[in-house]
């Protein structure tokens, strides 16, 4: 077997990141990271003894299957696990190199989410996962109170998170990385946005998406978007049709609004409109993103990312971009920090 000089933890992040990718089954996941989470405060000694007495699943998370892949890493050699998953999961998520160049333009993603919210993971792994993959910034954008089922952040949480964020950076400082402050904020009913002022006012960056009402009546939702749009606080419009083409949820037809009027209203209005890398959302559809890219808009290449592996997503929505002629500059998260912040700010 291969020599592996990495050691477990990284063995154990490595193989949940892949399954992550290849949107493998959650709890198959879980049980690498949570073994990740549980040797990580072991010295090397503490965890050499346990593979020599061959008490690792005595450990809480180490199952059998973990306990083979820490044991093979320990001992200097490539787990059999790992290799499976780089062999079977590590490929190109796109044919023919589509998105490449696009997304080695990237700077960093606009749009993800951690376990404060419905993400599986902790800030701070997306962040490590988001340097790994070259990025310079990942917006964090839990989401907002009225989406209870995602365990929407309160006012209040929102403050404790920011707190968090700004230690986690305190943690990072001079890696090249930053960590910026974000929400992706429900669209309410009426098109106001479901935070305060006062809270938007100290993010970086704000995703506004609708995820309540979705077959609302065209003329409804039209308003309630652009209104929305209008907004001095909304920096790009997210994932706008609701759409779901596959995946463990089903599908889901997308909504029904006036998309010229407005793609129209986030060109006047300087709202970046999202290209979602998400495989099952596609969202928007190739014939609106050519309407938006006509319109004159500005677009943001996002992952949407709910765990670390799904922050290699991007390459998906570059392959879009690319294929409907959205030019690199026109992409948001194609600027560097201070002008993608110099924009946010408006």
């Amino acid at each position: 077997m291969n020599a592996y000089d990495a050691g477990p933890v990284a063995a154990l992040r490595r193989i949940a990141f892949l399954l992550e990718r290849a949107r493998e089954d959650t709890y198959k996941v879980k049980a690498f990271r949570g073994a990740a989470a549980t040797i990580l405060p072991l010295s090397p000694d503490e965890l050499e003894r346990h593979v020599v007495e061959g008490t690792l699943t005595d450990l809480p998370g180490i199952g059998a299957s973990s306990a083979k892949v820490v044991a093979a890493a320990v001992g200097g050699e490539v787990p059999e696990r790992l290799a499976k998953a780089e062999r079977d999961l590590a490929g190109p998520l796109t044919d023919g190199g589509a998105g490449d160049d696009l997304r080695s333009r990237l700077r960093g993603d606009l749009h993800s989410h951690s376990d404060w919210s419905d993400g599986g993971s902790p800030i701070e792994e997306m962040a490590f996962t988001a340097i790994e993959l070259g990025h310079d910034y990942l917006v964090l954008t839990d989401h907002s109170p009225r989406l209870r089922v995602a365990h929407g952040l309160s006012a209040e949480r929102l403050t404790r998170q920011l707190d968090v964020v700004d230690a986690v950076n305190t943690h990072l400082a001079g890696s090249g990385f930053t960590l910026l402050k974000g929400i992706e904020v429900d669209i309410l009913d009426d098109g106001a946005l479901d935070q305060t002022d006062e809270m938007l006012d100290r993010l970086d960056v704000r995703v506004a998406s609708v995820h309540s009402k979705l077959a609302m009546d065209a003329r409804e939702m039209t308003r309630r978007m652009v209104r929305a749009v209008r907004n001095p606080h909304t920096n790009v419009l997210g994932h706008c049709t609701g759409r779901l083409v596959t995946g463990g949820r089903g599908v889901r037809p997308q909504s029904q609004f006036d998309a010229r009027a407005v793609f129209e209203a986030c060109a006047k209005n300087d709202v970046a409109v999202e290209i979602n890398a998400r495989p099952e959302r596609r969202d928007p559809p190739t014939r609106l993103l050519e309407l938006a890219r006509d319109a004159g808009c500005v677009f943001s290449i996002d992952s949407d990312a709910h765990a670390p592996g799904q922050l290699d997503f991007l390459v998906l929505g570059c392959a879009r971009a690319e294929a409907a002629g959205v030019e690199p500059d026109r992409i948001v998260n194609t600027w560097p920090q201070e002008r993608l912040l110099s924009w946010a700010r408006k």
